[in-house]
């Protein structure tokens, strides 16, 4: 016969912290379950237990990870996690997937293709929510993020698996942006969103290796003088663009060290503590507004309104502004 299951509404907070603090992997997963769910009262444990294990946080180097499809992403970040455990280090990866919110998909797919990382007890990986907006999706990242690190990993990984306005919001909870590029400088410097080489800590030209290493250094070449002409984010770094293949394992220890001179920079400069500050309360307003957007959207009597107003909208009827005005009245704002 099957043993009930324990009801959540029980879970000892301060002992689930205790047992996450300790390195339990059982106590982080279910830590995280309760972060990701929509349910009030798994909301309001989370938070308990997100304050109780804040002064335990923030130690960990955080590090986003972004580039297009076929970057070769994951087996950058398997080989590069699997070089970090074999160097002490305690990894976690975890992953903002806005493409999740539209086709409810999911990147559990990473876990195969991530096949060293996935077996290693000195690594962690976790897919993003499947669904929920961006905002929503980033918020519950951050508090993993933390969870993460209040379980003792040093090294986190963020990587981005969607496009376009995910990629600044990995680079806004993170330490470090790096962006994988391909070889083939010609095509893919014209596809380079100006806003991405803007957020970078560091290019990667991946994939540089056997008959790859010549259009790799020809694109490193582009690369660098894409941001010769750009002013860099901070005048104690200017990103730097290296060659790497994640297949072969060739660069990723230079482009690592890189990684952490900038983290000894940024510390002794005391960038790293103002980044931190401001992320902070950029983190706050994030989490107000998913939660305002949470309020509208299950409050009975704004859901009532809703389609009638949609198509008075639609059909020329009512401004958009007098809309916004009933539904923030129904709101009681």
């Amino acid at each position: 016969m099957t043993s009930p299951q324990p009801n959540p509404r029980a879970l000892d907070i301060p002992t689930l912290a205790e047992r996450l603090r300790a390195g339990d992997r059982a106590a982080l997963a279910r830590a995280i379950t309760l972060v990701e769910s929509r349910k009030d009262d798994h909301q309001r444990q989370a938070r308990e237990l997100v304050q109780i294990l804040l002064p335990h946080t923030g130690k960990a180097m955080r590090v986003g990870i972004t580039g297009v499809p076929g970057v070769g992403k994951s087996t950058t970040i398997d080989t590069l996690g699997a070089n970090l455990v074999a160097g002490g280090h305690r990894v976690a990866v975890l992953a903002v997937d806005p493409s999740s919110a539209r086709t409810g998909g999911s990147i559990l797919g990473d876990k195969t293709r991530m096949a060293r990382l996935s077996v290693e007890r000195n690594a962690f990986i976790r897919p993003s929510p499947s669904s929920g907006t961006l905002g929503g999706v980033a918020a519950k990242t951050r508090e993993t993020m933390l969870l993460c690190e209040a379980a003792g990993f040093d090294v986190i990984l963020v990587e981005t698996v969607g496009v376009g306005q995910s990629e600044t919001t990995v680079a806004e909870m993170t330490d470090f942006f790096l962006v994988l590029m391909l070889p083939g400088a010609g095509d893919e410097l014209q596809g380079i969103k100006k806003g991405v080489l803007e957020l970078a800590d560091m290019i990667a030209v991946n994939k540089s290796e056997g008959e790859g290493r010549a259009r790799a250094v020809a694109a490193a070449g582009e690369y660098r003088a894409a941001l010769h002409i750009m002013q860099p984010a901070s005048a104690n770094w200017s990103p730097p663009v290296v060659l790497i293949s994640g297949l072969e394992n060739i660069g990723l220890d230079d482009m690592w060290a890189k990684v952490v001179e900038h983290r000894h920079r940024f510390e002794a400069s005391g960038e790293l503590a103002r980044k931190r500050r401001d992320q902070q309360v950029r983190w706050m307003w994030a989490m107000l507004e998913e939660l305002m957007f949470s309020r509208l959207r299950s409050d009975h009597k704004v859901r009532a309104m809703l389609p009638e107003l949609e198509r008075k909208v639609a059909a020329g009827a009512l401004s958009p502004t007098i809309a916004v005005d009933k539904i923030a009245a129904a709101l009681g704002l």
